[in-house]
């Protein structure tokens, strides 16, 4: 009898703790069905941008795809990532620049040659931060479920192709241009090479800081971190910005309006960083580790949220105030 009343109990503890579990699964799998059909919904979208696009949406998720399926899946293993996004980046520069009508000019390759910079140095950093983390836990969740995990592998491809959108159709029409217009691209290549150098500042000061064991619960504020409280970003949206602007400048003198759309590369990558993966899950991290902590309000009030600037003078707020960007 004794026994039988235990194992009534048991049941009655375990089965609530089932039905978690279920709602849980069953959330997974409609975030993993939407995740797939949106991203695979806009991947298709941006092949009617132009015919040149159908052979880097296909190579991108082709390629993500793939690393999924050999190593991300069996494995269960977000450790090939960032790596392969920066692969993907890779091979769609690459796919574009063999296109080019009439061969590669000297600006776009130009532009792939920084583009390629870009991606190495950010896949590197991201690569050896997850070996030296030993996994990324914003893919804790998501490893449950194949399906809402392969969403992540195919978001990944649609961002692949958003932000090289500008290299994309810079390469897919003929690379001459009149003299004043590579003269204007020439100020925007200065621009993108000043943000490409700011992020990469802003990595390695973070980088530094996180190593020494006397930071270890810390929160960063020196170097360019006292200016903003996200220069990294700063210096990667004004990356797209000025690729995106010199496709437009091409266009212009070209009469190619479809190299506009390449303003979907900066528009993504804002929208990405500030309101999805970026801002809201950094800032998430910090106020559970250091909300209470009157230098953190202090800090989150004065500082930049974005671009880098002097920082204000105040007291420290209340928990619910946010800083703008500037």
């Amino acid at each position: 009898m004794c026994n039988s009343a235990e194992n009534v109990k048991t049941d009655e503890h375990a089965a609530p703790e089932v039905e978690q579990e279920a709602a849980k699964y069953k959330k997974n799998v409609v975030r993993g069905v939407v995740s797939n059909v949106v991203a695979l919904a806009l991947l298709y979208a941006v092949t009617r941008i132009s015919p040149s696009m159908w052979l880097p949406v296909a190579v991108s998720l082709t390629l993500q795809w793939a690393v999924f399926i050999v190593h991300g899946l069996p494995n269960r293993s977000e450790k090939y990532y960032d790596l392969s996004g920066s692969l993907t980046h890779f091979a769609v520069v690459a796919v574009s620049l063999c296109t080019c009508p009439g061969g590669a000019s000297p600006m776009q390759a130009l532009f792939g040659l920084l583009s390629t910079v870009w991606m190495v140095r950010l896949g590197t950093f991201l690569y050896l931060r997850i070996l030296r983390d030993g996994r990324d836990a914003r893919f804790d969740e998501m490893k449950k479920v194949g399906l809402r995990f392969l969403g992540a592998w195919t978001i990944q491809a649609l961002w692949v192709v958003l932000v090289q959108m500008p290299v994309i159709l810079i390469c897919s029409v003929e690379g001459t241009a009149p003299p004043i217009a590579l003269r204007i691209n020439a100020l925007w290549l200065l621009v993108w090479t000043a943000a490409f150098l700011l992020e990469a500042v802003a990595d390695v000061q973070k980088l530094e800081f996180r190593q020494e064991a006397a930071n270890r619960h810390k929160f960063i504020t020196t170097g360019l971190w006292r200016y903003a409280r996200h220069p990294n970003y700063f210096g990667e949206i004004m990356m797209w910005v000025a690729a995106a602007a010199a496709a437009s400048v091409l266009g212009l003198f070209t009469s190619e309006p479809l190299l506009h759309f390449g303003w979907l590369s900066p528009a993504f990558t804002t929208t990405l960083l500030l309101k999805v993966s970026g801002v809201p899950m950094v800032t998430a991290a910090g106020e559970k580790k250091w909300g209470s902590d009157p230098a953190y309000r202090h800090y989150m009030s004065t500082t930049s949220l974005l671009v880098p600037c002097p920082p204000r003078s105040g007291a420290a707020p209340s928990a619910d105030q946010a800083s703008p960007l500037m």
